[in-house]
């Protein structure tokens, strides 16, 4: 263990990475959580960093709960956002220290992890999505994909009349068959809207049935999962530990979806796995663009028991996330539907010294 002597952040666009010193000359790095990062950097110094600096870096629940409780009237979302971002410099400085890569010092080890082509689109016509999925399988071997469906936070309502009955079975004539299929809803349903739909998904084969209802109505959720027989799943947007013990406790979804930033780091998502554990629950994070983000799911999937059969990937290029573009080396390639975990030491990935030239840096230090 030592001290934690500075904290650093980087902004550039949507995204903001974070640098964690200690007294004993160890360096780490992680990100908050993307969108408004420059925002959630400022929390960080403001609201994060005054409770870490000068604190030892053994044990980060306990450091993250010292943070919490100390601006515990500010229990949202940017704070466990910012939380995040040191939580997983840490992880990367202890590995670092170590010589080994995150995933073995949480009880994995270094490997391929089979992963999902991720569709964010909701502006692609079905044909065309249906060619764009097929054409990446053809070229990755991905053996699962997940499209959109419904309108985001839509009250029912479809991006445009008749796009979700249209691109279901569009998608599955398209890909190879045995193909798993996945969709994700972005909270448009009510119930009875959301049961209705689920039952063409189930007609179509689809196993997955992502965020049905609007989040934060984990009733709604529930009913809809003892409805349906396929996995009504989610779970990205919840950042607070209580809020998934209430969920769990609910059976609200059949597969646990937490995001390691949205979360506020790889220690609390450890702790949502453990829990989803205990209720008998797989877990498939939430890593939807090819940031750090992807590169910490990869090595949690590769440590926990309950880890799910994929790990979520992003298919959209650069110019559709261009915050993405350029952070870090070595990239992460799709090769047969795997993608290697970086076996580097800590999350086995090095940040672009041109990417960080060009960032707003901010300091906070003893």
């Amino acid at each position: 263990m030592a001290r934690i002597v500075g904290v650093e952040t980087f902004s550039a666009g949507d995204v903001a990475l974070v640098c964690v010193r200690t007294e004993d000359g160890h360096e780490g790095w992680g990100q908050v959580a993307p969108y408004h990062a420059d925002i959630t950097a400022l929390v960080l110094h403001r609201q994060v960093a005054p409770h870490v600096l000068g604190q030892d870096d053994g044990d980060l629940t306990a450091l993250g709960e010292r943070v919490l409780e100390r601006e515990h009237k500010f229990p949202g979302s940017h704070l466990v956002r910012a939380l995040g971002g040191v939580d997983t410099a840490l992880w990367d400085l202890q590995g670092r220290r170590a010589c080994r890569p995150v995933c073995e010092l949480i009880g994995g080890s270094v490997r391929r992890l089979p992963v999902y082509a991720s569709s964010m689109r909701r502006d692609i016509g079905a044909a065309e999505e249906a060619t764009r999925l097929a054409g990446l399988q053809d070229r990755h071997g991905y053996r699962a994909v997940k499209f959109r469906v419904g309108r985001e936070c839509g009250h029912d309502q479809d991006e445009w009349p008749g796009r979700t009955e249209a691109i279901v079975p569009a998608v599955r004539g398209a890909v190879a068959e045995g193909t798993t299929l996945l969709v994700d809803a972005n909270s448009c349903y009510t119930p009875a809207k959301a049961i209705e739909v689920g039952r063409m998904l189930e007609d179509e084969g689809v196993q997955h049935f992502e965020e049905p209802c609007p989040y934060w109505e984990q009733e709604w959720t529930a009913e809809v999962a003892a409805a349906l027989d396929l996995d009504v799943t989610g779970g990205e947007q919840d950042c607070l530990l209580t809020t998934w013990r209430r969920m769990l406790m609910l059976r609200a979804v059949d597969v646990a979806q937490p995001d390691v930033c949205y979360l506020g780091g790889l220690t609390r998502t450890l702790r949502v796995a453990q829990m989803a554990a205990g209720a008998g629950l797989p877990v498939v994070p939430h890593s939807a663009n090819l940031s750090l983000v992807t590169v910490f799911s990869l090595h949690l999937m590769a440590a926990i028991p309950n880890a799910g059969p994929y790990v979520e990937f992003s298919i959209e290029p650069d110019s559709y996330y261009p915050w993405q573009r350029g952070l870090f080396d070595p990239g992460l390639a799709v090769e047969d539907g795997t993608v290697a975990v970086p076996d580097g030491p800590g999350w086995g990935v090095d940040i672009r010294p041109e990417w960080l030239a060009r960032a707003e840096r901010r300091t906070s230090a003893l």
